[in-house]
């Protein structure tokens, strides 16, 4: 049988060709033609039918401003459709396996694998009650398109669905097929670029579109999947919650003015304001479905009890219900859930104090719908609700709170200067010392609401220690439990954030601790010192006290972005990967349990790539079962926008995370053979030298000014935070997304692979390039590690374009291109062909469909690059063409599915 009417050519025709229906209508024919012809070039050239790129640089000198911003909108509003098609494709490609049973990666397999393997129904239960994923969403500004853009485009999504999915009529066809015209005929005439900047509100109303629209339904899916999956092969096992939603968007204060304690507190009420409607509603709906009459049908005695506990606490309520729902026991205790439900926010007694309350209620009908032999009815009707609750809570997502810790050193300096203590003059040692005896004292030393007379910062940081207190009794703790700080270099940063909660009562010793407080280790000199760090932190009393209070559980997060703008891609990989393993062994004879936190961005060289891939690519003794990682920017989008994708997401990151445990139970610690290491312990430091030798030559910063459009993403309103750490134009300054973003617009991804090839050249003279090639070859046929941060390189390399990158290039003065760009380049070609020898490939990509998806694109991007050269490279722009070169942005960002 057929699943699906279309293909991703068909889309991809249809879809272009009404672009240039819409552009003739809207614009002109002449419009039209010129759009034409530029693609037509740009094909061309591509296809080896034209030497040079010539007629596609005569043409693009040639346009009129008001024509080079009729292109540049043409070929920005082609990308957003052809991602839908593209979508759309990914999502065929899963019904289709799916149907066929041939899903690569899929949690069905391992299980089946399992259990062919003699793994017992104990061992499974055990790993299952191991794993806990929390993808946690942050707003970093790495998504170019504005929310309305986003809305029209998942409106144009779901037709092409209906189109592709559903049995139409002809004239349904036509119908729908004229609702896509009349869609993106409003998206043409839509602004593409953002006027102001995103308010922090308005990214966490875009991270809560995804949790409420897509993953608030997917959830219940997914896990009536993996139940249904696990009992095929085992029987008596209990699926455990597996997956918990955390955010950033609206409680990042690092870096951020503009995330304030109301911000914070908005957020806070909003979420918890659509879960409680969400259950609301699906209450709404379970009545509907448990009409069952009392007297044919009994009730088991926990739910006679709940009753009468209802009975007690909402007399006129149960009246009420027993009227509207005579011998309807079900109806009328989701009458009384929904009056509790009701009364959350609400100065009337009697609400539900947290989502366990509820869940406590589900379960009481779940099972006696299950003693009553209808399992049916629970399984296809209560569960789904239950795995809801228990994932969402009342919180929709966890919120972190992250800030940067001299800004809380200042405040413990502050603050407790008025107490006469000189904390900046003390030593670490001293430091330490001092925090320690304040956080095991019983008074508090400082007043957070009367601090006397401080710094701004002093006052902002205070001010939300005090409001934290206030969050969690009004939330529930589990709201905003977990504090991280950025570029923490020693034990008394974390101890100050200690501190400052225990001042406000979220910790109170030894009986006592509400947050979980996360170190953030980014730079070399951190990751190098981690087991300093944690040692002197484990053996703290105030601190050992307060993990004890949370488990025994540490979360340490890493720092991809900055680690690899500070080494670059192969040594920052390595330097992970080592001090992961020694952050583990060490947690391990401490006997305390880690959970890792990676902080990776969308691209590969801020940690980006396939998180199925990047789980099973963790050293074995990092895997305990808990993980956690960022999600942001049009990762978001990419994974979690489509239903049925978001649910394939969540499936490989089960199937990889379970997988990677059990390896871990077999084997603890990993098996690394000696001359592996030693190959990477020769790589790494060269290619870490020959980084920051670019990094540091004299010129370097002028020439990324002069080649790249980093003036223009500063100034493009992507997030709420500003762009750079102190508003200077330097390498150390600037924030990890605009220095990516801004390497990924001039096709030259050097943060993906410069100084790949200056390290493995480094071991090849070493051993001898016989020997060392096949080295590499056995490390990356066996080794996780090296393959994925193999194939990642491969990926960024295969996107790098060097003809294009010559354009921007050209726009630098003739001394700094001269310098850097033959450099740059020889880097590259030498990495090519490095990757192409060790991966044995012919092709850099080592999956057919991205590999596809380059070759459509590529032509089209073409004329965007040309375009935004030409305009950067004029000294004086008219406002229409810097809106235009604004919109090249989005549009390349868009055509690369990429900004940082």
């Amino acid at each position: 049988m057929e699943l699906h009417n279309r293909d991703v050519r068909t889309d991809v025709r249809e879809l272009g060709a009404l672009v240039g229906d819409v552009l003739a209508a809207q614009a002109s024919t002449e419009a039209y033609e010129t759009v034409e012809d530029l693609r037509n070039a740009a094909i061309r050239y591509r296809r080896g039918d034209a030497e040079s790129r010539d007629r596609l640089h005569e043409s693009v000198g040639d346009l009129s401003s008001g024509r080079e911003e009729i292109v540049a909108r043409a070929f920005t509003t082609y990308f957003e459709l052809i991602n839908l098609a593209e979508e759309r494709e990914r999502v065929r490609s899963i019904r289709n396996a799916d149907d066929e049973g041939a899903l690569h990666d899929s949690f069905e397999a391992t299980v089946e694998e399992f259990a062919e393997q003699g793994v017992g129904a104990d061992e499974l239960q055990e790993l299952l009650e191991d794993v806990l994923i929390e993808p946690t969403f942050t707003a970093h500004p790495t998504e170019a398109r504005r929310a309305t853009v986003k809305a029209k485009l998942r409106s144009i999504a779901n037709h092409l669905e209906d189109l592709d999915e559903r049995n139409l009529t002809d004239r349904e066809r036509n119908a729908t097929w004229r609702d896509v015209t009349a869609e993106v005929t409003s998206l043409w005439g839509t602004r593409q670029v953002r006027q102001r900047r995103p308010e922090p509100e308005d990214e966490a109303r875009n991270v809560g579109w995804y949790l409420e629209n897509t993953l608030f339904d997917v959830v219940g899916d997914a896990y009536e999947e993996f139940e249904e999956t696990i009992s095929n092969e085992y029987d008596g096992i209990d699926c455990p919650k597996l997956f918990e939603f955390r955010s950033w968007a609206g409680s990042d204060r690092d870096g951020n003015p503009f995330v304030t304690p109301e911000v914070t507190d908005e957020t806070l009420e909003r979420q918890r304001a659509v879960a409680i409607e969400k259950y609301r509603d699906r209450c709404k709906r379970l009545s509907a479905v448990l009409s069952q009459d009392g007297e044919r049908y009994a009730i088991d005695d926990r739910l006679t009890e709940s009753l009468a506990d209802d009975a007690e606490r909402f007399p006129t309520v149960v009246e009420e219900a027993r009227e509207r729902y005579p011998d309807e026991p079900y109806r009328q205790k989701l009458r009384l859930m929904r009056e509790r439900l009701d009364r959350v926010d609400d100065v009337r007694p009697g609400e539900y104090p947290d989502g366990d309350a509820f869940l406590a209620d589900l379960d009481v009908i779940a099972e006696s719908l299950r003693a009553d032999g209808q399992d049916a009815v629970r399984e296809s009707f209560v569960e789904p609700l239950r795995r809801q609750v228990d994932t969402f809570g009342f919180t929709l997502a966890s919120l972190d709170l992250r800030d940067h810790r001299e800004n809380h050193t200042e405040a413990v300096a502050d603050a407790v200067a008025s107490e006469g203590v000189d904390y900046r003059g003390m030593d670490e040692a001293a430091r330490e010392e001092f925090l320690t005896e304040a956080i095991l004292q019983e008074d508090p030393v400082i007043d957070p609401d009367e601090p006397g007379d401080v710094s701004e910062t002093t006052e902002r940081v205070l001010e939300r220690f005090s409001e934290l207190a206030e969050w969690q009794t009004e939330y529930g703790q589990q709201a905003i439990d977990t504090y991280c700080i950025s570029m923490t270099e020693e034990p008394s940063h974390v101890l100050e954030v200690l501190f400052l909660a225990d001042q406000v009562g979220a910790v109170s010793l030894p009986d006592h601790c509400g947050l979980d407080v996360v170190p953030l280790l980014e730079t070399e000199s951190a990751l190098n010192g981690a087991e300093r760090i944690l040692g002197r932190l484990f053996d703290n009393e105030a601190y050992a006290t307060a993990l004890d209070v949370r488990d025994d559980v540490q979360e340490v997060m890493l720092g991809y972005s900055d680690s690899n703008k500070e080494n670059g891609f192969l040594a920052a990989n390595w330097d992970l990967y080592e001090n992961q393993r020694r952050i583990a062994r060490f947690c391990r004879e401490e006997d305390v349990t880690l959970r890792l936190f990676h902080g990776r961005g969308g691209s590969i060289s801020r940690g980006g790539g396939p998180m199925n891939e990047a789980l099973l690519a963790l050293p074995n003794e990092t895997v305990t079962g808990q993980v956690k990682f960022t999600e942001q920017g049009e990762a978001i989008a990419e994974k979690y926008a489509n239903p049925r994708i978001a649910e394939r997401e969540l499936e490989q990151m089960l199937d990889a995370q379970i997988r990677a445990r059990h390896e871990a139970n077999q084997e603890p610690t990993e098996n690394v053979p000696d001359r592996w290491v030693d190959a990477m312990e020769t790589m790494a430091p060269a290619a870490r030298e020959t980084y920051r030798d670019l990094l540091n030559t004299d010129g370097f910063v002028s020439y990324f000014g002069q080649a790249t459009p980093i003036s223009v993403v500063e100034d493009l309103n992507l997030g709420s935070r500003p762009a750079s750490r102190s508003g200077e134009r330097t390498v150390e300054d600037l924030r990890a997304i605009p220095w990516v973003f801004s390497w990924t617009q001039t096709r030259l991804i050097l943060p993906g692979w410069y100084s790949l090839a200056s390290g493995m050249d480094a071991y090849l003279d070493e051993v001898g390039e016989e020997e060392g090639l096949e080295t590499l070859r056995e490390m990356y046929e066996e080794w996780p590690f090296f393959r994925t941060t193999l194939d990642n390189a491969g990926l960024a390399l295969a996107r790098t374009e060097p003809e294009i990158a010559a354009e921007y290039a050209d726009l630098a003065d003739d001394e700094l291109r001269e310098r850097f760009f033959p450099e740059l380049i020889g880097e590259y070609e030498r990495g090519r062909e490095l990757v192409l020898a060790i991966s044995g490939r012919d092709q850099l990509l080592r999956r057919e469909w991205l590999e596809e998806s380059l070759d459509r694109r590529n032509p089209y991007v073409d004329p965007l690059n040309l375009l935004q050269a030409n305009l950067l490279g004029r000294t004086h722009r008219t406002e229409e063409e810097e809106r235009t070169l604004r919109l090249t942005v989005n549009g390349i960002a868009a055509g690369m599915k990429n900004t940082g």
